[in-house]
């Protein structure tokens, strides 16, 4: 949150200063750098600590009058991410790195001096959490994807790189407060999408429930909020129930000589959420806002503790999950149960040994040891896996909303445990299909799929897997998956593959169309084609940005320009010739009207005005969206929303992405459709048209409903209305979300 100081505008320091005295530091960072020491001399008892002092003098010297948007000294930062790690009892070369984490981002130092002066990890680990500045990028999403990129790749030299990283994050979000709105939102949403999933992935859930809490808090602070206010309402008497339970369960636990301690929490603000937009459910009707959490000695009494619960208390059907036979990937292991309680209060307990609780809250962090010789290795090599396999399979995408895109689907938390025939577990994300599973077994199995059996039987490709099922892949030797399983697939190794086998084929077709399409409008104007030589047509290629004829060949075939252009570079004399001779006939090539009146036309193919465009009906992107183009062959070229669920389906042929812009102004507006959840009270509907005439936006139509599928006096509204843009949509929305009764509101398209 530093406002990035210029090296040009920083006092010129040596590295080999003097020592900065200690009676002119700062009071404040003076004090957090000795709680510092202290925290790590009691964790690492004997070791050295000058390294930390040495950096802590560099950070100091280098840091000295750069101010973060709060007001308060830079160093402070630094100091606090320290902190963080030093709670995780993470390493000296950690503690130093976040010491020095910003130093090349924000200062005149370079890795090469942070080399010399603290060693290789040192250097290593600070240009691993280095975003790419200085390097130019045509756009935000391409700085973001290449800096993620980098810091995915340092991750797996040294899983040391992203604690640094996370540990930088939740300072940042923790002092988030200090940002203007948009960048709130902005660092907000990276947050949960990829940092929260990340400390997930390394089964950090202390770290990860916050960054969830505080993204929630900056990227929907009304809902936010509105969950706190509820909770708090009813925070006198949930503690009440919860001490209840707690004395209930210690008392059958000591009756049964069990030894434990009990946790007893109320359910995050963030999860509660998800679990509200899931099920489109009110807070009230949350079961297990409450939880309990027991921590025993062995995992017999693990077991044991269940069996005790079980047996006085009737557990919720399908709520059991037995993590400690079945880790999760991120090596989480805990029973989780729900059961109905004293008073019949149903609640949440998860039970778990003292060992697999300090991994579960601290995850890697907890257990990670280097190999005895090998310092770069970590002792666990299953817990990042995922990680190596993850880099592998993003290596290749150079398009960054490609990458960022499929990321997001890696980081999904793993929730689906699948067997093959021979009992192997297959862990998939959630609404894997049996392409996906395939895949996961290996390349050629997927790509030669022609069914699946499940438990049995046979079931649709699209089939969602559920766990426990045993999935049984038939193949077809010579057979190679379709476009539709883009579609059906869920996983990035599986979506990846099979790109690679269309975009072969589909690369092939558009190359023997375009050549075929050249040839013949040649003939057309009159081009003696057999007089045009190999080199002539590659120098024409190279003036499009292709390095081979067969690129500008593909290109054609997708449609991304006319044939036209391309002789005119040829044979210009001959092409001009014949369309003199042939005027007023009608031209070879003819641009659509520019304007049809069609709404549409608010966007235009960047740097193109007579190119036909359209808004993909599947998103139907708004004004203030981000948007990408898709050339479609004989229509013109598809507008979508980078969110939208298609655009990966599309993108994987690159040739036919093309940049997209807005160009109208205010006056446009666009229907967008709302599908609100509400219970089914009198006014409801009144007030709902009500907030959204206030917000300006105009109602086109209504219609209300009781949802007879759920049968819990709930209702379904949807409202058609015209916005100007995403922001008086988020207006509208969070409007709609505030009046009483309403439990959740979501864009249809």
């Amino acid at each position: 949150m530093s406002q990035p100081a210029k090296v040009s505008d920083l006092p010129q320091r040596s590295l080999s200063a003097e020592p900065v005295p200690p009676a002119s530091i700062d009071p404040v960072l003076a004090r957090l750098f000795q709680s510092l020491l202290e925290k790590f001399e009691r964790t690492h008892p004997g070791e050295d600590s000058t390294p930390l002092k040495s950096a802590f003098q560099l950070a100091y010297l280098m840091h000295a009058g750069q101010k973060r948007q709060s007001g308060e000294p830079y160093l402070i930062h630094p100091l606090e991410v320290a902190h963080i790690l030093a709670d995780m009892t993470t390493d000296r070369t950690c503690l130093v790195t976040g010491l020095l984490h910003d130093l090349v981002e924000d200062t005149g130092v370079t890795i090469e001096e942070v080399r010399k002066q603290f060693g290789d990890d040192v250097a290593a680990c600070v240009d691993g959490v280095t975003k790419l500045a200085k390097l130019k990028f045509y756009s935000r999403e391409e700085r973001q994807a290449e800096s993620v990129r980098k810091m995915l790749l340092a991750m797996v030299k040294d899983i040391r790189v992203v604690l640094v990283k996370l540990a930088d994050r939740l300072h940042n979000m923790r002092t988030l407060g200090a940002l203007p709105r948009d960048r709130q939102e902005r660092i907000a949403q990276e947050t949960l999408e990829i940092y929260a999933p990340i400390a997930h992935r390394l089964g950090m859930g202390k770290v990860r429930a916050e960054l969830e809490d505080l993204g929630f808090e900056f990227t929907d602070p009304e809902a936010f909020q509105e969950i706190v206010e509820a909770i708090e309402s009813k925070r006198k008497a949930n503690q009440g129930l919860l001490d209840e339970i707690r004395g209930a369960v210690e008392v059958k636990l000591r009756r049964e000589g069990i030894p434990a301690r009990i946790e007893a929490r109320l359910k995050r603000p963030y999860s509660i959420w998800q679990k509200l937009k899931r099920q489109k459910i009110s807070i009230d009707q949350v079961y297990d806002l409450l939880a309990v959490r027991i921590i025993t000695d062995s995992v017999k009494n693990c077991y044991a503790a269940l069996g005790t619960l079980h047996g006085d208390w009737h557990p919720i059907p399908g709520r059991i999950k037995d993590f400690i036979a079945i880790p999760r990937p991120n090596l989480y292991q805990s029973l989780h149960t729900s059961v109905i309680g004293p008073g019949g209060q149903p609640f949440e307990v998860q039970i778990r040994t003292e060992e697999m609780h300090r991994i579960a809250e601290d995850g890697i962090a907890a257990h990670w040891k280097y190999k005895e010789g090998n310092k770069n290795a970590v002792q666990d090599e299953q817990q990042i896996a995922w990680l190596r396999q993850l880099v592998e399979w993003q290596r290749e995408m150079h398009d960054p909303g490609e990458f960022m895109s499929t990321l997001k689907v890696d980081l999904y938390p793993e929730e689906v445990y699948t067997f093959t025939p021979k009992g192997k577990v297959i862990v998939l994300p959630r609404e894997a299909t049996p392409i996906d599973f395939a895949y996961a077994i290996h390349t050629e199995v997927g790509n030669q799929c022609v069914g699946a059996k499940v438990n049995g039987r046979i079931v649709p490709l699209k089939y969602a897997l559920k766990n426990g099922d045993v999935v049984d892949i038939l193949t077809q030797q010579g057979h190679l998956p379709s476009k539709d399983w883009l579609s059906i697939a869920k996983t990035s190794k599986a979506r990846n593959k099979i790109k690679a086998v269309i975009n072969t084929t589909e690369r092939a077709r558009a190359i023997e169309i375009g050549e075929k399409y050249l040839e013949k409008e040649a003939r057309r104007f009159g081009v003696q084609w057999k007089k045009v030589t190999r080199e002539q047509v590659i120098s024409v290629a190279n003036e499009y940005g292709f390095p081979k004829m067969e690129d500008l060949h593909a290109a054609l075939g997708y449609g991304k320009f006319s044939a036209r252009q391309v002789l005119i570079k040829l044979a210009p004399e001959q092409v001009e010739a014949s369309e003199r001779a042939t005027a007023p006939a009608e031209p070879a090539v003819v641009a659509p009207p520019k304007d049809t009146g069609d709404k549409d036309l608010v966007i235009k193919v960047k740097g193109i005005d007579d190119v036909m465009v359209y808004r993909a009906k599947c998103c139907n992107p708004i004004r203030g969206e981000q948007i990408v183009g898709y050339i479609t062959r004989g229509k013109g070229v598809a507008v979508h929303s980078v969110n939208c669920t298609n655009v990966q389906n599309l993108m994987y042929e690159v040739e036919r992405k093309i940049t997209v812009e807005w160009v109208r102004t205010a006056e446009d507006t666009f229907a967008v459709r709302l599908t609100a959840y509400a219970d089914d009270r009198p006014g409801i509907l009144s007030h709902l048209t009500s907030v959204v005439f206030h917000e300006g936006s105009n109602i086109k139509a209504l219609e209300a409903q009781p949802d007879e599928q759920r049968g819990d006096g709930s209702a379904v509204i949807s409202v058609l209305l015209d916005v100007k843009d995403k922001k008086q949509l988020e207006r509208v929305v969070a409007a709609i979300r505030r009046i009483s009764g309403i439990r959740d509101v979501e864009r249809v398209n």
